[in-house]
This record gives C-alpha cells, structure tokens and sequence, in this order.
C-alpha cells in the first residue's frame, strides 16, 4: 500500500509539472527561416503563426510562388522546433514516470 501511496504522490507532482510545462509552453516563440535567412517566421507555443518577416529582395514581380514557397518552409522548420522544444518540456516535466502508459499521462 505505500508503493502505490508513494505512485500516487509522484504522479501527482508529474500532473503538477506538466501544468506547469504547459503554461510554459504558452509562453515559448520560436523563429523558423528559409532561403538563407530570407524568409522568417515566428510560431507561439500553441503553434500560431505570430509574424512573418520577408528579406525585400524577394519582393518583386513574378516572385510570388517562391515567397509562397519559402514561407511554407520556414514554417515547416518552426514546427519542426516547436514541437522538439515540448516535447523536451513534457518528459523533463512527467520525469520518471515518462511512457509507463498510466492513464491520462504522454507517452513520450
């Protein structure tokens, strides 16, 4: 009975660090470019496109198509960051309890 007293309270504690982590993760912004830097954007912590900055030399006629381009991969590469940033948090959040399958716990 005290194992399972002593789970309990750590599970506890991981649901507690997880909150945390995830008011975190509200707070987090990373940058994705493209293009050698031309293209830049920024996603929040729950993955909003927050702002997109474009080199002006992109900015010409017919360059349409390769701005759109560009912008899908600094997004791409963003996202890519963004979610290795939480899913870093998450398990240092769920600590040792991290992928045991418990019920309402990540897996990660």
């Amino acid at each position: 009975m005290k194992d399972l007293n002593a789970l309990m309270k750590q599970a506890q504690a991981m649901q507690q660090k997880l909150a945390d982590a995830q008011a975190r993760l509200a707070e987090l912004s990373v940058e994705g470019t493209s293009g050698g830097g031309m293209v830049k954007v920024t996603l929040k912590g729950s993955g909003e496109l927050a702002r997109v900055d474009l080199d002006e030399s992109l900015i010409q006629p017919g360059e349409g198509e390769v701005i759109s381009d560009l912008i899908v991969a600094a997004h791409a590469d963003a996202k890519r960051k963004l979610d290795a940033q939480q899913a870093d948090m998450m398990r240092e959040a769920a600590g040792p309890l991290a992928g045991m399958g418990l019920p309402g716990m990540p897996k990660f």
